[in-house]
């Protein structure tokens, strides 16, 4: 779902964090929007990876691989407001506070990650299930980055 390029999209929009958060809402409500969004994301990256542990689907790959990249350059990041690394959205955040103090770390994995959701899309296209399942590690690898460096472990 990371972050990632979500969140460097937002910040370089040019929005004032109180007209962001005006725009997007309470807390409460930025935190349900984001568990969502990261909610979409998994599941396109699990469909794409049953497609290359499963019977290979040209179409399936290519519409989780653009919902991916869709979601990279939606602008989603503006979901990450100060304030919001506490709270509850449909369950707790797992936002680290550390995500609002590393901007110089947050552009390096949000601009990893859109690099990456790009690329799978581009790959996807191509119908090669071999290049894909190379890309796919790449996107899981910007990923892993983002909830290395700014995501709790979520208890279970």
């Amino acid at each position: 779902m990371k972050f990632n390029k979500f969140v460097v999209a937002t910040l370089t929009i040019g929005l004032s964090g109180a007209a962001l958060a005006q725009t997007i809402g309470k807390a409460e409500d930025q935190i349900r929007w984001r568990q969502s969004v990261m909610q979409t994301q998994g599941w396109s990256m699990a469909r794409i990876k049953a497609n290359l542990e499963g019977s290979y689907n040209k179409d399936q790959v290519i519409q989780a691989a653009n919902t991916i990249q869709a979601i990279a350059n939606s602008g989603s990041g503006g979901l990450f407001q100060p304030g919001t690394d506490t709270g509850k959205g449909w369950r707790e955040t797992n936002v680290k506070p550390e995500m609002f103090k590393d901007a110089a770390k947050l552009k390096e994995v949000g601009s990893a990650y859109n690099k990456e959701a790009n690329e799978m899309a581009r790959v996807a296209a191509s119908g090669d299930a071999a290049a894909v399942k190379v890309q796919f590690g790449n996107l899981g690898k910007a990923c892993k980055g983002c909830h290395d460096e700014f995501r709790k472990e979520e208890k279970k």
